[in-house]
C-alpha cells in the first residue's frame, strides 16, 4: 500500500487510511518511512514539504484516535520527530526510527520522550539492553557512556544510500557468528565498499559490539582477502 500510494494527494492518503483504520480490530502502529530509506516513498503524505506532510499525517491520527496506539517516524531528522511527539494526542506514542539521534530522543525531555523501534537495536542489541536497564534507574550517565558509543556505528551504518543500511547489518551478523556467511538476496552485501565495512569493523569494536573478537578477526580476513586486501 505505501508504495501505491506514494505521489497521491494528501486527500487521497486521509481516505485510505481513515477507510483502513475504522476496519482494525486493535490499535495500530503507523509507520512514517522517509524517502532516505526508499526513494519511492517521497512526497509521502501527499506533500514534500515535511510540516506539511505532518499536519496530514496528524488529522488522520486525530480523526482515528481510539485505532491508533503510536506512530514511528524514520525520518533521520530529530526536530521533526519532536515537534511531531509533541503534538501527537494523549496516549498515542511516539516511536523513534531515527538510527542517527537516537539516544536523546529515547531519553526525552520535560514533555515526553520517544519510544525505542529501531533498526540499528538488531546491531547494538547487548548495549541497546544495558544502556535502557540504566535509563530504567534514571542514571542518566551510564545510559548515555553505554548507548553513546553506538552512535558513531549506526550513522556509519545508515550513512547514505541509506536504503543500503541492511548490509551493514547483515556484516555485523557475520561477524558475530549469527550466521556463517556474508552473502545477501541479490548480491546486496556488495552494496557497501570494503572500506566501510572495515570501518564498521573498527566501530563496533570501539562500541564493544564484537562478541568474540577472535572470531570477528577470522570473519574479517576472508572478506578483506576476496577484496584483494592482504
Amino acid at each position: 500500500m505505501p508504495w501505491q500510494l506514494a505521489q497521491k494527494s494528501a486527500e487521497d492518503y486521509e481516505k485510505v487510511y481513515n477507510h483502513i483504520l475504522q476496519k482494525v480490530k486493535k490499535p495500530v502502529i503507523l509507520h512514517w518511512l522517509g524517502d532516505m530509506f526508499d526513494p519511492a516513498l517521497a512526497g509521502y503524505w501527499g506533500h514534500d514539504d515535511l510540516d506539511l506532510a505532518m499536519d496530514v499525517c496528524l488529522r488522520i491520527i486525530r480523526e482515528n484516535r481510539d485505532k491508533v496506539d503510536g506512530i514511528k517516524i524514520s525520518l533521520l531528522d530529530d526536530e521533526k520527530e519532536i515537534k511531531m511527539r509533541r503534538m501527537l494526542p494523549q496516549g498515542v506514542r511516539m516511536y523513534t526510527g531515527d538510527d542517527f539521534n537516537y539516544a536523546n530522543l529515547i531519553e526525552g525531555d520535560e514533555y515526553g520522550h520517544s519510544d525505542a523501534l529501531l533498526g540499528i537495536f538488531d546491531a547494538i542489541a547487548p548495549a541497546a539492553s544495558a544502556a535502557l536497564h540504566e535509563l530504567d534507574k534514571g542514571n542518566l550517565e551510564k545510559y548515555h557512556s553505554i548507548l553513546g558509543k553506538t552512535v558513531p556505528l549506526s550513522r556509519h551504518i545508515f550513512q547514505k544510500p541509506t536504503y543500503s543500511y541492511k548490509t551493514g547489518i547483515v556484516f555485523m551478523a557475520y561477524l558475530n557468528g549469527h550466521q556463517t556467511h556474508f552473502r545477501m538476496i541479490g548480491g546486496a552485501e556488495s552494496a557497501r565498499s570494503i572500506i566501510h565495512l572495515s570501518e564498521l569493523f573498527v566501530l563496533a569494536d570501539q562500541a564493544g559490539l564484537l562478541v568474540n573478537p577472535d572470531l570477528a578477526v577470522e570473519r574479517m580476513k576472508p572478506v578483506m582477502e576476496l577484496a584483494g586486501i592482504y
